[in-house]
């Protein structure tokens, strides 16, 4: 199996519900629209592994309750402590569920039992699936009760679609077969893939030379030499 390799570079681009390549998940990324506005209690509990547009989905919902004019927090779950803020009629966003302390666990226990009353509504992310946390157990019921998602990875070709998407409108004229040995030697997640689109386009502009496999092939083994100079 190939080595994979990620690039340290990151796409310049704020999430957003509008820029979140939806695929399998068009019922979830509808859900978090629908939560980010003004109105009653609703819990929502989304999972899936590191990669799969958690923390984007997140943030998205984040600003799209900013810009809808709902009071919203966010917070990971490594920094929660006994008190959550627990705006009446608002947002919590709870990132990291499975990184909560012994405090942290029952602040948010706390959270699910008021909130109903409170108006408040609840976006909780995690790792996996709600029976598979370790948490207290009243608290992963409760969990497990709310609304609740997993984040489908796209598939190969979705990836590639969409790589060819943002390539055609840089004006780049890229064939398939570079997306192809991108996903077999590059990290599969989508923001890996779109920094080493970024970096292939700035290097075909400095090297005048046209985006093909020999070229990213080169980007590659140069970074794999010396991988600090990215």
């Amino acid at each position: 199996m190939p080595q994979q390799l990620t690039l340290d570079i990151r796409p310049e681009q704020h999430p957003t519900l509008e820029n979140f390549i939806a695929g399998a998940n068009a019922e979830l990324v509808a859900r978090l629209r629908a939560l980010a506005q003004p109105k009653a209690y609703d819990a929502v509990y989304l999972w899936g592994p590191p990669g799969s547009g958690r923390t984007h989905l997140l943030r998205a919902a984040l600003a799209a309750a900013e810009a809808a004019g709902r009071r919203v927090v966010l917070i990971a779950g490594e920094e929660a402590g006994a008190e959550l803020p627990c705006p009446p009629g608002g947002l919590l966003i709870v990132d990291d569920v499975d990184r909560l302390d012994a405090a942290a666990q029952v602040a948010l226990f706390r959270a699910f039992n008021s909130a109903r009353l409170a108006g408040l509504a609840l976006l909780i992310a995690g790792p996996a699936a709600p029976l598979e946390l370790k948490l207290r157990e009243d608290l992963r019921t409760r969990i497990g009760q709310a609304l609740v998602y997993q984040v489908k990875p796209l598939s190969d070709e979705e990836k590639a679609a969409t790589l060819q998407s943002q390539a055609s409108q840089r004006g780049l004229r890229v064939e398939d077969e570079v997306f192809g040995y991108m996903l077999r030697h590059t990290a599969r997640d989508l923001p890996s893939l779109m920094a080493v689109l970024d970096a292939l386009d700035r290097a075909s502009l400095e090297r005048k030379r046209p985006v093909t496999v020999p070229l990213l092939k080169e980007m590659l083994n140069k970074f794999n030499r010396n991988p600090k100079s990215s």
